[in-house]
């Protein structure tokens, strides 16, 4: 059984030159309006599929460029169909979802690496992330990259992913065990930021995230299900990538250093429409996420 236990050119986007949001716009509207020029698509490489038997499918963004061993992982189990037949085993109100095979002894694919190393941070060096201009209580900075939800410290120069709602991380037994990644969970309730640079983040839900949260919780110790009992089979998983090219879905995210982006961001902080009375000046980073949605083109199907 594997479980979790408990100096770059800056922008930012106090200073970005947003366009200024009539007071009755939401957030969804500021989304909704954004040109195309705003939105960002995410390679088909990048996508997993998650089918669950009875139906439906959660669609996972995988992050390489923060957990390039893990996501590379991720990959071969998904191409060596080692998850056909894994379960939701693990659902821990306001905490996380875990699903695998929940078995030590299965043997892995091809190419799978057994013990990655310690991705919890990178350099920051390199990245150009734009600042969130509120203060956390987790970390020097925040803010975003490539759509990613991100925290640095410029005086160390390493920069995580943080766990924000929908992040999907890697399960893993005491330090210093990594997680081969056979093991993956989401965040469903409050962000979790104390595993933060503890645990390697490789991706997130950009769809069907009900599946994965709004599941009966288990009853035993950390949310796991009686011996026998699952919350969810799946059937298969597939990278977007491998499907012919008319099959695979297709998203983009809202750039962060676009104008309908940081207009986006002020409005989270200072709701000022038909139901918000009292702007509360401010947003942390977990509740200003990225947008992501599909294509126009397929959103319209």
């Amino acid at each position: 059984m594997r479980l979790f236990f408990a100096a770059s050119a800056l922008g930012l986007l106090a200073a970005a030159p947003a366009p200024a949001p009539s007071k009755d716009q939401t957030p969804t509207d500021i989304v909704n309006a954004a040109p195309v020029a705003a939105w960002r698509a995410i390679p088909a490489d990048d996508l997993m599929l998650i089918d669950f038997e009875g139906g439906g499918q959660a669609i996972v963004q995988l992050a390489p460029d923060f957990a390039p061993v893990h996501v590379a992982n991720i990959r071969a189990f998904a191409r060596g169909g080692y998850w056909t037949g894994a379960t939701v085993y693990r659902v821990q109100d306001n905490y996380v979802t875990q699903w695998g095979t929940n078995d030590d002894k299965k043997g892995f694919p091809a190419g799978v690496v057994a013990k990655p190393p310690r991705e919890y941070e990178r350099p920051v060096r390199g990245l150009a992330p734009v600042s969130l201009p509120y203060p956390d209580s987790y970390a020097a900075r925040v803010g975003y990259w490539h759509g990613w939800p991100l925290a640095w410290d410029p005086r160390r120069g390493m920069a995580n992913l943080t766990h924000c709602y929908g992040m999907v991380g890697v399960g893993r037994d005491l330090y210093p065990d990594t997680g081969a990644a056979g093991e993956l969970y989401t965040v469903i309730g409050q962000a979790t930021r104390q595993l933060d640079r503890n645990i390697a983040l490789a991706g997130r839900v950009v769809e069907g995230m009900t599946l994965l949260s709004a599941l009966p919780r288990g009853t035993e110790a950390l949310g796991m299900y009686k011996e026998g009992t699952v919350a969810r089979r799946i059937v298969r998983v597939r990278l977007a990538s491998e499907l012919p090219t008319h099959e695979r879905p297709s998203f983009e995210y809202l750039d962060e250093r676009s104008p309908s982006f940081a207009a986006y961001v002020a409005k989270r902080a200072n709701r000022k429409d038909a139901f918000y009375e009292v702007p509360i000046g401010g947003v942390d980073l977990c509740n200003a996420p990225v947008p992501v949605r599909r294509t126009p083109a397929q959103a319209a199907r």
